[in-house]
């Protein structure tokens, strides 16, 4: 599917955006595994997220309801095996979270996904879950589909290799069958809405110093939630009103984790003008709303521990990057090859159908700020924040932009396009 984007002066207005996806996944997850029903207001509609809601409907788990989804929990022993293969579409979340319970089942289980998921490796988990005693096989060793035998799992205490909140929840969510004391060691602070999340659900739960540590078989308890708005979609609506000099948005009820809001720092420090109002804490997430107007900003420099929060929203930022006073230089972004597509290769190459200039190395890009934007056709390949990102820059760019493959976007964010023509000016 096509979209075809028009160069805009500014973006104005206010909007509420859809729930953040992380956070929909694990509260859909744990719900299932509670004892009882749970409420959980904005729901993130994406298909990612309904893909984590169809697999637990197949292992037996009611959830119904739309405005206010209700999940209809069994306790961490009432999955039922299923009839099928497990079907997690694009959502690597689905997958390696999943992977985690499926591995403590007392049934056999297949999960697989569509073909972009399906190229993407999976022994990041299938590492961890094998020395905890469960039995995975894969294609070449790592591909989906996995085919997980269930095991009575064995506590232990892992040091995850590389920054990754998808791998951490996974070993998290497999502690909690195990006897005994579960230990994640991170070097590097990755997403902690697992760790917020198995608190509120009633898990006893450690984290010092990047040492977190699980007691598993908890009673988890049933709850009503309320998901804030995904600071990862806000970013796009962020980028765009800093494109464009006639912008203010507000953006109501954003998600600013700790772990995520890194994201409004480093804008900030880009000299963006950007102020947060309406501070408040919902299930020991803290959220605001987010106020953005339409002026330069400076560019900077993601690395380290920074890379590790900002990874999803690097693509948005490379756009910003090239319009910005000083350019963007990322580096330890390597993840953005093994993610839906290769990042990293895509941004490039619709940097330069836009007439924009980019150095690229194996982990990351190197972008010479004040470089202009040129209407062109631009590729998601499959990759929702590649469409959203790019369909931002052609709102810069003089004339009438397409985005090929929009489609894409429905992973997410479903309603991107009409949101982002509501607000453009």
């Amino acid at each position: 599917m096509q979209q075809r984007i028009s160069a805009a002066r500014g973006v104005r207005g206010s909007i509420r955006l859809p729930g953040d996806k992380s956070i929909s996944h694990r509260y859909a997850i744990l719900a299932a595994l509670a004892g009882g029903a749970s409420r959980i207001r904005n729901y993130a509609d994406g298909a990612d997220c309904r893909s984590t809601l169809g697999a637990l409907r197949a292992l037996g788990i009611e959830a119904e309801g739309r405005d206010e989804l209700v999940i209809r929990g069994r306790g961490l022993d009432g999955l039922r095996a299923p009839a099928a293969d497990l079907d997690a579409g694009n959502s690597g979340s689905t997958m390696r979270m999943l992977s985690g319970i499926l591995a403590a089942q007392p049934f056999t289980s297949r999960i697989g996904g569509d073909e972009s998921l399906s190229r993407r490796p999976m022994d990041r988990i299938m590492a961890p879950l094998g020395r905890m005693g469960a039995s995975i096989t894969a294609r070449d060793g790592k591909y989906p589909p996995l085919e997980i035998r269930g095991a009575r799992l064995r506590p232990i205490d892992y040091p995850l290799p590389v920054p990754s909140a998808q791998v951490k929840t996974c070993v998290l969510l497999a502690g909690l069958y195990c006897e005994g004391a579960t230990t994640v060691r991170e070097s590097i602070p990755s997403r902690n809405h697992t760790e917020v999340a198995l608190r509120e659900f009633g898990a006893a739960l450690h984290v010092s110093g990047g040492v977190i540590t699980l007691q598993g078989r908890p009673a988890l308890r049933p709850l009503e939630l309320d998901v804030p708005a995904d600071l990862s979609s806000a970013a796009f609506f962020l980028v765009a009103a800093l494109l464009l000099p006639d912008s203010e948005l507000r953006l109501e009820g954003v998600g600013l984790n700790a772990t995520r809001a890194g994201l409004v720092d480093f804008l900030c420090s880009m000299g963006a003008g950007i102020r947060v109002e309406n501070r408040r804490e919902q299930h020991g997430e803290p959220a605001g709303d987010l106020l953005v107007r339409g002026g330069p900003v400076r560019g900077g420099t993601i690395q380290g521990e920074l890379t590790a929060q900002l990874i999803d929203e690097i693509p948005v930022l490379a756009v910003l990057g090239a319009a910005s006073r000083e350019g963007l230089v990322v580096r330890n972004a390597a993840e953005l090859r093994i993610k839906e597509t290769d990042r990293i290769a895509a941004v490039a190459e619709n940097l330069r159908r836009a007439g924009v200039e980019a150095d690229v190395f194996p982990d990351g890009m190197a972008i010479p700020g004040g470089q202009p934007f040129r209407a062109g056709c631009f590729d998601s390949f499959g990759d929702h924040r590649i469409a959203m990102a790019f369909s931002v820059a052609a709102l810069a760019a003089p004339g009438e932009s397409v985005i090929e493959n929009a489609e894409a976007a429905s992973v997410s964010f479903p309603g991107f396009f009409d949101t982002l023509r509501r607000v453009a000016r």
